[in-house]
């Protein structure tokens, strides 16, 4: 069995390429582990939705929060970034915010900050979202409880910083209105739920853990897991009987 520490050597020889993104390159997050992004270019026609003003105020809310960098100075940071740990391992006292127990967690360093460049603090408060509101779930994925497991399994948290950016590349959220209809798709349940982007995460968590299973994969599989993850998503938000995301098929992966 390897160490962390090798495992993440490991990691970081991957050559997983990261497509480009409409506003440039995406960053890199991780050693290795790298998001799944939109491959057009801000040259290519791409249709647009109108919004009504209560999604459009929703949208530049939603914005509003992933323009949001970590930063470790702000106490409410620091305090939420202490919460995700005490959720994680509550019998385990941390004992410093800068500590090599991150590592237990699936960051890549002793400094979780230093891992957030990509996903912003909406990626933190999407790991809490899930650790307060389907406990179980964050627990299995943080400990691997669930089916045959590989060797060379995934970091928990650097992985959950990737779907963040994944979600936000995937529905187009930086943008003044959708281009997609998946984008338009979710800004109707968004509209209807503030916490619409929270949720789903954590059904994109899951249903990522699921395909990694169903494709028995190791870490050298995990952008080609992330693709499918992000094409069953899509998928599944056009669905004729979706109206909420609680209608997803995926949704039935959770388990509070």
């Amino acid at each position: 069995m390897l160490s962390f520490e090798s495992f993440f050597f490991m990691f970081s020889e991957i050559q997983i390429c990261c497509a480009e993104v409409v506003a440039g390159s995406a960053a890199w997050l991780g050693r290795g582990l790298s998001c799944v992004c939109a491959q057009r270019r801000e040259s290519d026609p791409r249709p647009s939705f109108d919004l009504n003003p209560a999604q459009e105020e929703c949208l530049q809310r939603l914005q509003l929060r992933i323009d949001v960098a970590y930063d470790s100075s702000i106490p409410e940071h620091r305090e939420a970034l202490r919460a995700l740990w005490n959720a994680a391992f509550p019998d385990e006292e941390l004992r410093d915010l800068i500590s090599e127990q991150w590592k237990e967690m699936g960051w890549q360093g002793k400094d979780p900050s230093t891992d957030f460049r990509g996903g912003g603090f909406i990626s933190l408060e999407n790991l809490l979202y899930l650790a307060r509101n389907f406990p179980k779930s964050f627990q299995d994925l943080l400990r691997k409880q669930e089916g045959d497991r590989s060797v060379w399994e995934y970091p928990f948290a650097v992985a959950g910083v990737n779907i963040t950016f994944m979600l936000i590349q995937m529905l187009d959220l930086e943008a003044v209105k959708p281009r997609t209809m998946v984008g338009a798709t979710f800004l109707k349940f968004l509209s209807e739920n503030e916490s619409a982007f929270d949720l789903l995460y954590c059904i994109t968590f899951k249903l990522m853990d699921h395909q990694w299973l169903a494709m028995r994969a190791s870490y050298m599989d995990f952008n080609t897991v992330m693709k499918s993850t992000r094409r069953q998503l899509e998928r599944e938000l056009l669905l004729e009987d979706v109206t909420r995301l609680e209608d997803l098929p995926s949704y039935s992966l959770l388990s509070r």
